[in-house]
């Protein structure tokens, strides 16, 4: 089974709620668990995990390289590239590969053969196990520094083979936002949790992220973070909109301070009612 766990905003709890979740689907559980860190941009999952890394390779897509002796400057490249990453000028052409979206179309366009294939690394993925929860896995990718196209790589993290036993749940911590990135992180989910920060501001980006879910067509729920009452904006919402709302999680500044300061968020977990009872809610949907 795979969940998925978005936001619409950076900040709302998201991986915080991932990685809980994961250790208590572990070590309460004993559910095999793999954790999936898509949060490519910024990928800090590990550091809560301690993960023994075992291993990485790069992860590269294909660009066109213009072979100018073969080339009339007809243009079809150029006018099937959606992203602008060819452009020609007269008898002259130029490529942007950091533009391009490796689709393929000018390849198969050219009517010369004048443009080849050549690779451009895009970021790496890294996999390992956790030192801190026994037999937790753990496959993360980081984007290259300047990189702006995380989809392909995170295509790489979601189709890792590693550490597939039967029963395996597998926990995806998406990058924030509701653009391309997080669709390709939750289109094949079994299930998507949506994290909304318990404010105005919150609630907007959480409305966005439930319309992407419900276009892509994969079954969701939120949960409202940072709550300070039992009953609030996220959760009326959900009633009005006929979202399941799995429930809260309660502002707690000793799990800021944990979080902030390199602590053991897991220790503050174990000490919080709600967080128990809601991680044991969401833990009966595995299947």
């Amino acid at each position: 089974m795979r969940i998925a766990i978005a936001s619409g905003k950076g900040g709302s709890g998201k991986t915080s709620f991932s990685v809980l979740l994961a250790y208590y689907l572990r070590n309460k559980l004993k559910h095999p668990v793999k954790y999936l860190d898509c949060d490519c941009e910024a990928p800090n999952g590990h550091l809560f995990f301690d993960v023994d890394f075992k291993g990485s390779r790069s992860v590269e897509v294909e660009c066109p390289d213009i072979d100018e002796s073969l080339c009339d400057y007809c243009g079809l490249c150029r006018d099937i590239c959606k992203f602008s990453a060819i452009t020609v000028f007269g008898k002259s052409i130029m490529t942007f590969p950091d533009m391009c979206h490796s689709c393929g179309g000018c390849f198969r366009v050219c009517p010369n053969g004048a443009i080849n294939k050549q690779s451009r690394m895009i970021g790496e993925i890294r996999w390992g196990e956790s030192r801190k929860v026994e037999g937790l896995s753990f496959v993360q990718g980081s984007l290259r520094i300047g990189e702006a196209m995380s989809p392909p790589l995170i295509k790489e993290v979601l189709n890792t083979r590693f550490w597939n036993e039967p029963g395996t749940v597998e926990i995806v911590d998406s990058p924030p936002g509701t653009s391309c990135p997080v669709v390709t992180s939750i289109k094949d989910a079994d299930y998507v949790i949506l994290i909304g920060e318990s404010t105005p501001f919150g609630l907007h980006d959480l409305k966005i992220m439930a319309t992407v879910a419900r276009k892509i067509g994969v079954p969701f729920g939120v949960i409202a973070n940072k709550a300070r009452e039992k009953t609030e904006l996220i959760g009326n919402w959900c009633s009005a909109s006929g979202v399941e709302f799995l429930g809260s999680l309660p502002f707690s500044m000793e799990f800021a301070r944990a979080y902030a300061g390199g602590g053991d968020i897991f220790e503050i977990m174990e000490e919080e009612k709600d967080s128990q009872e809601l991680l044991w809610h969401v833990a009966k949907m595995v299947k």
